[in-house]
Order: structure tokens, then sequence, then C-alpha cells
């Protein structure tokens, strides 16, 4: 028999003391959440870190109490069916961007979450509005930058510093949605937002034949180190079918997390507008 969360939102459990959340009436101990953090203090990133006491430093122990009760879900519920742990390379980062900030660290970080992901991603089904259409006049391969966001907002506000290279790529490996798009405009012209399931897309494109555009900003050093997926990897990342197991997981997850988990107050999601720490607002 599981135990229940007090109704009351307390943050301690009998036998455990503090806890960050239940999940699927179990307590989470909150001795994992101060590891987690511990370890990034001490890690190669902890000169980007926020300084402890922060509003910042609230939201990144918010974000990672997500993470960490995403981690225990699937663990849960995959040693529940059975599954075993899969091990696996890390998301790249337009895979990255479809699961979302906190799937995607889960996935990323526990061997349980990419065993969840095979097992639920495994029904996904491609939407028909998502199969690639024929090949048109304008198809072939293009110099494209690329950025999905969340909201209309936030793309209606984006530039071309805003956009991410994808290097040489088939218009044919795109979102269908975005590809059309792209064969209706001028070259060398933002593209966008074009709405799909995955979220809001901008976009430019050049032929390949034509110089890439390039920012009008310098790349930080990690931008401007970090390889480019090769075309290979970007069908298999943007293929349609790749794209609906990372949409099926995403709303399993979401499912799940809605009907096993319970936060505590001042652990709540960092997006959640009701929590003060929350100043995210779209310029």
């Amino acid at each position: 028999m599981t135990s229940r969360p007090p109704a009351t939102g307390a943050a301690t459990a009998p036998g455990i003391g503090e806890v960050i959340g239940w999940v699927d009436g179990h307590p989470v101990p909150r001795e994992l959440l101060g590891r987690r953090i511990a370890g990034l203090r001490r890690g190669p990133l902890k000169a980007a870190l926020p300084a402890p006491g922060t509003a910042e430093a609230r939201q990144l122990a918010r974000w990672l109490t997500q993470v960490i009760l995403t981690e225990v879900l699937c663990e849960t519920t995959a040693r529940a069916g059975g599954l075993a742990p899969l091990e696996g390379p890390p998301l790249d980062r337009l895979a990255a961007v479809e699961l979302g900030s906190i799937n995607a660290a889960a996935y990323n970080g526990s061997p349980w979450v990419r065993a969840m992901y095979e097992h639920v991603g495994a029904g996904a089904e491609v939407p028909s509005a998502w199969r690639t259409r024929p090949a048109g006049p304008r198809s072939g391969t293009h110099h494209v930058r690329h950025r999905l966001f969340p909201d209309r907002i936030a793309a209606e506000g984006a530039a071309v510093d805003d956009l991410e290279s994808l290097g040489q790529v088939d218009l044919a490996s795109l979102p269908a949605a975005l590809a059309e798009a792209i064969t209706r405009h001028p070259y060398g012209t933002l593209v966008g937002p074009v709405q799909d399931a995955l979220g809001w897309h901008v976009a430019l494109a050049t032929p390949a034949a034509t110089p890439p555009p390039l920012p009008t900003q310098p790349l930080d050093q990690e931008e401007a180190t970090r390889p480019m997926p090769t075309h290979a990897q970007l069908q298999r990342l943007t293929g349609p079918l790749q794209a609906a197991r990372r949409r099926t997981f995403a709303r399993w997850l979401d499912r799940m997390r809605a009907e096993k988990v319970a936060l505590v107050p001042g652990l709540e999601h960092p997006g959640d507008p009701r929590q003060p720490d929350n100043h995210h607002k779209h310029c």
C-alpha cells in the first residue's frame, strides 16, 4: 500500500524527512535535490550557476526538482512494467527542443527514462499532416537556419540571430508545414511563424549554391565549436516518425505527472505563474 502526501502540502514525510514531492504516493527525499545541486556547483559549469539564495537559484532548484521527479516517475513505471534500463547517447539539439528542457534532461540522465521513451514511443503514429508531400520545384538541398518556439508571441519576435544553423539539409527532411512555407517565401527572408503539432517554427533558407546567411552578432565559444549535425542525423531527428514518438512521449509524461506527481510549496514548476520567482516575459 502506498503512502499519500499530506493534504496540507507539508514538505516532510515520516522516516524520510524533507521531501521535494511525491510520485504515486511515495515521498522523494530532498537529499536527491541537494546532491544534484552540489554536483553542479562542483562541476565545469559552476561559474555559470546563479548565486545561492537568489531568485535564479530558486528557479534552478525548481527545474532540477521537475527533472528528478520525472526520472523517479519513469523508473517506478518501468520497474512496475518489467522494463530494463536502457543506455544510449544523449539527445541532439533538435530532439531536445522538441521534448522540452526538463524531459530532455531526464532522458539524458536516466536509463529508466530512455526505457520508457522507447516503450511509450513504440506505438506512435505519424499524423497525416506531417507526411512528406511530393517534391516541388524548389525542393532539394538548402542552407537552413531554424528555431522552434513554444508560442506565437515568442516566434513573432524572432530575428535571424535567434535561429540556429542546421547546415545543408533537404527540405523534404523538415516538417511538412515548414517546408511548404519555405517554398512560398523569397530566399533569404524569415519564414514564419509556422505552426504544427511541435510548436511554432521560424526559419530562413537559401539554396545550397548560395552562401548561408550569417548572424550579425558573433557566436559564443560553445556555438562556434559545436559540430553541425550531418544530413543523416537531421533526417533521423526531424523525420516525421521520430517527431511523432517525441510528441507521444512528452504527452504521456504530462499526463502521468498530472496523475501521479505531487509537488511541495516552494518547488513548483519554474514556469508556474503563481510562484513568486516566475518573472518570464515576452518582449
